[in-house]
């Protein structure tokens, strides 16, 4: 839907711009499957964060209270960052792949569909 400002010399100011963040970054991260959780969660991270701190730190922070995530074997997880598959080892770190200011990394986990296969 188009919006059409009140005056028309008006000008916007994103204040979610990375100039606003330093050296540190907004990523979004959303769990597949697992609608528990209604959108990805935004986390600020560094683009010097390893995946195993952000798999150590953030998720836990974020989904560890649905029943399934004692359950993830992240070797298994699959990652999807931006739309596109990417691979993610522990010791990458987020800026080496990829990642960038709004960036979103979704993860699948095969064999964990929500809670009692819901999708919940």
């Amino acid at each position: 839907m188009a919006v059409t400002a009140i005056t028309p010399d008006y000008q916007g100011y994103a204040r979610d711009q990375q100039s606003h963040y330093g050296d540190s970054m907004l990523l979004y991260i959303g769990w597949d499957e697992h609608l528990l959780f209604c959108s990805a969660k935004a986390f600020l991270v560094q683009p010097d964060m390893t995946v195993s701190q952000m798999i150590q730190q953030l998720l836990p922070a974020g989904f560890a209270q649905h029943p399934d995530f004692e359950q993830i074997e992240w070797s298994k997880v699959q990652w999807n960052l931006n739309g596109e598959a990417v691979e993610l080892n522990p010791d990458d770190t987020l800026g080496s792949k990829g990642f960038d200011h709004k960036s979103l990394l979704r993860f699948k986990t095969p064999g964990l569909n929500g809670y009692k296969g819901t999708g919940v």
